[in-house]
């Protein structure tokens, strides 16, 4: 067998595209085989990349800022899609919920998620408190890809509005997470260097942590209205120019916001929800896949490119600690933050809250963001990126394969109505409802056609498909059985 080390893998040249296209090509065909048996994809993506990597295959990749850089730009995609396609009327009863858990309950897990690991590396590898909690702060926040690619993929309808609190939180964690491991990757630089007391280090790392916050809200909100208005005005000639357009308005956001010293990813998703919920696109369906196809690619990318950073002869001998981490993060860290952040909520039954603290799963964000201690050259930063492999490895396997089950046992999920089949077609919501109907022998019992139907006021039937021909309605037209007909929903000026 030729190792693939021997290919020259130099930007664009194309051995690396043709590297790229066998691994994509791979990745998918792993993903169909996958899914069959229950197996989240992503995790599929982690594993794919480590089989091509040095430990396997021979594919030596170790460039871990451009690793860095490309997933930052993979996940600003992922979060941006993520927030177009956050309903506020969804997420409006549940809004504090996800807000508290994404802020709150990611510091609440990184406080006692770092006191397990210093209990457990502190004590065994002497590993200083200060390194315990920035590994913990790593590994904080709840991953949006997986999570997102999960639910999704999985078709999960759940109970007491948990589907849009837990994307919610999901989406909007991760600035929280990167901050406070950007923080703390400071604070244990400067203090290696003996510069400043670690108090001092400690109460500008939280003023820090405030800026970012603000003035990532402050940028979000005043860039996405300001481009809702815009966008509810300018004409453009294609869906696919207002899909660019919308995007290069969440980079300014991003990029706006990390010079005025504030969390891009905050901005960014923000700006994001406020587009998707008051700009009246047209072809907003058009545009929504697009940003859709762009997230597949973003995660099945990131999740290769990872997994070829990983190296398991390094991992094994952290095997048992970083197993250990994630039991205590899954059944201690994360059920405590989550039962501590929704106490208020009374109205939220405990089922709910349990399944809540069940879905803490991690993926790309916390590998990505174990890469920052890598790039700043702190003492023991390959040994954290092999335990937070670990640990997103052992989420994926056992909290990804059992959510759907977990639901179900909770009582939590449903059977949601078939969506209706429109054919591509799509109104603006205040023109009405598009539903599909099926004609069935009794709808024929009057008659053969479209006017023996006797349809109520506000409702018209607006396309007809017989097998593969579309046809235009009228009154006079000889229905058939199995006929699919497209019925638009509304108020009508019949007396």
């Amino acid at each position: 067998m030729i190792p693939l080390s021997l290919f020259s893998v130099s930007l664009l040249s194309e051995h690396l595209l043709l590297l790229l296209s066998i691994l994509i090509f791979a990745a998918i065909l792993v993903m169909k085989v996958g899914t069959r048996f229950g197996v989240p994809s992503l995790l599929l993506f982690l594993i794919l990349g480590m089989v091509a990597g040095a430990d396997g295959l021979g594919l030596h990749f170790e460039d871990y800022r451009g690793a860095e850089e490309i997933g930052h730009f993979a996940l600003t995609i992922i979060l941006f899609t993520a927030g177009l396609e956050t309903s506020f009327k969804q997420t409006r009863p549940v809004v504090r919920h996800g807000v508290l858990l994404s802020t709150l309950g990611v510091l609440l897990t990184v406080l006692f998620t770092g006191v397990f690991i210093y209990l457990i590396l502190g004590k065994l590898y002497g590993a200083p408190i200060l390194g315990c909690f920035l590994l913990a702060a790593i590994m904080g926040s709840t991953d949006s890809a997986s999570v997102f690619s999960i639910l999704h993929g999985k078709r999960m309808h759940l109970r007491e509005n948990l589907g849009p609190m837990l994307e919610l939180e999901s989406g909007s964690n991760d600035p929280m997470a990167y901050t406070l491991t950007i923080i703390l990757a400071q604070i244990v630089a400067s203090s290696n260097a003996a510069t400043e007391p670690a108090g001092s280090m400690i109460l500008s790392g939280l003023g820090i942590l405030a800026l970012q916050i603000v003035v990532g809200l402050i940028i979000g909100i005043i860039v996405g209205y300001s481009a809702t208005w815009f966008l509810n005005r300018v004409k453009l000639p294609g869906t696919s120019l207002y899909s660019i357009l919308i995007l290069s308005i969440g980079f300014f956001a991003n990029g706006i916001a990390g010079i005025l010293h504030g969390n891009g990813l905050l901005a960014l998703y923000i700006v994001a929800i406020i587009i998707g919920n008051r700009t009246k696109l047209p072809g907003r369906k058009e545009i929504l896949s697009f940003f859709d196809g762009m997230t597949w690619l973003m995660q099945l990318v990131m999740f290769l490119m990872l997994g070829l950073l990983a190296r398991p002869s390094q991992m094994l001998q952290w095997l048992l600690p970083a197993l250990l981490i994630g039991v205590l993060m899954m059944f201690v860290a994360r059920p405590a933050s989550v039962l501590l952040c929704l106490l208020p909520f009374r109205k939220l039954s405990f089922r709910a809250k349990i399944f809540t603290s069940w879905v803490g799963l991690k993926g790309a964000g916390p590998i990505l963001f174990a890469l920052t201690p890598v790039l700043a050259g702190l003492q023991d930063a390959s040994e954290m990126f092999n335990i937070v492999f670990i640990i997103t490895l052992f989420s994926l396997l056992v909290q990804g394969m059992t959510l759907d089950p977990m639901a179900r046992w909770l009582r939590l999920s449903y059977s949601e109505d078939p969506i209706a089949e429109t054919f591509g077609m799509e109104i603006p919501d205040e023109m009405g409802l598009l539903r599909d109907h099926t004609v069935c022998a009794e709808d024929l019992e009057r008659g053969a056609t479209l006017r023996d139907m006797n349809l109520p006021h506000g409702i018209r039937v607006i396309m007809v498909r017989r097998g593969d021909k579309f046809l235009v309605p009228h009154g006079s037209m000889a229905l058939h059985e199995g006929d699919r007909l497209v019925i638009l929903m509304g108020e009508s000026d019949d007396e």
